[in-house]
């Protein structure tokens, strides 16, 4: 039990969680900014300015090399994580969006007159933009410097 206890008095992934939080309050804004209507669904869907999963990340690898040193083993891992989570939001994800725009176009072209599909559309907004990535970056390292008294 007091493994738990440890795990809930980590600063390092606290404040990488409040990064996280940080950036979907943003991202709430500025999707309240943009469609000038509160959409709360935005604080649980994938995509969107900034990105959350980068603001995750690179707090934590930021708040792992101001703890543990930045030539350390652990650093490294969270670093080559965050580059991989990053490039999957920018790269991956984004690509698979583009793809289910077009897959959705086809279908209602496809099924535009007399054809009857039930099924629901594919979620379109997966990924990031390289521009969201970026500020979602320097959102996770910024707040990580700020919070380093914590650590």
């Amino acid at each position: 039990m007091q493994d738990f206890g440890d795990i809930l008095n980590n600063s390092v992934l606290f404040i990488a969680a409040i990064a996280c939080l940080i950036a979907q309050a943003i991202k709430l804004i500025v999707d309240v900014a943009k469609n000038r209507k509160l959409n709360v669904r935005v604080l649980t869907t994938t995509g969107g300015m900034p990105s959350s999963h980068s603001a995750l990340v690179t707090s934590l690898a930021t708040g792992v090399g101001q703890t543990s040193g930045w030539a350390s083993p652990e650093f490294a891992i969270a670093t080559i994580f965050a580059i991989i989570v990053m490039y999957d939001a920018a790269g991956v994800r984004q690509a698979a969006g583009k793809q289910a725009r077009i897959l959705n176009q086809m279908i209602d072209e496809l099924f535009s007159k007399d054809h009857e599909f039930n099924e629901d559309k594919l979620k379109e907004l997966l990924g990031h933009t390289p521009f969201q990535v970026i500020v979602g970056s320097a959102l996770g390292i910024t707040i990580s410097w700020l919070a380093a008294p914590a650590y």
